[in-house]
């Protein structure tokens, strides 16, 4: 089984690469926080009670994990344990403990790619708030978490989606 990761800025295209991911017949999974955003109280507990959103993405990416276990394909997730841990730092948070061994116990065996900020792409809409100055800074919090565990993030080229699809789907 190999779990890979894409990481990185709030609105670089990690959906729209999934998606072509997807098409082209690999597993993938949901960003778990988009989900939680969209769930009634979701936008709420991200503004109020930013701890209790990361517990709630914790539970929701492990879930995710358990699920991708049940197969012997590679799946490629939408952010991953790593992106919570860059959240928590971004909002001057400690990081929970929960979260900290999640981050150490499930590792993901491929490779841990990184969608940088594009500016040219970046489009605010209603769970994507962050103004792109705070999606760059939320991108090197999260890059650095996933630094931190001992992952070496792979770089996406800025390139259309096929291309990027294919860069992807190369190093699997």
């Amino acid at each position: 089984m190999r779990r890979a990761v894409v990481t990185g800025a709030p609105g670089s295209g990690k959906s729209t690469l999934l998606a072509e991911v997807a098409r082209r017949g690999f597993a993938t999974g949901e960003e778990v926080a988009r989900a939680i955003l969209q769930a009634p109280g979701g936008m709420e507990m991200r503004a109020e009670r930013a701890t209790d959103f990361a517990l709630a993405m914790l539970e929701a990416q492990r879930a995710s994990w358990d699920r991708a276990g049940e197969g012997d394909a590679p799946i490629l997730f939408d952010r991953g344990f790593a992106d919570i841990v860059g959240f928590l730092r971004l909002e001057g948070l400690p990081v929970p403990p929960a979260i900290d061994a999640a981050c150490r116990d499930y590792r993901y065996e491929g490779p841990v790619f990184h969608a940088p900020p594009w500016r040219e792409i970046y489009r605010q809409d209603e769970e994507r708030i962050q103004s792109w100055e705070e999606a760059v800074e939320s991108d090197a919090a999260v890059l650095g978490a996933w630094r931190d565990y001992g992952y070496s993030p792979i770089t996406l080229p800025f390139a259309d989606p096929a291309a990027r699809a294919g860069f992807v789907i190369e190093r699997l």
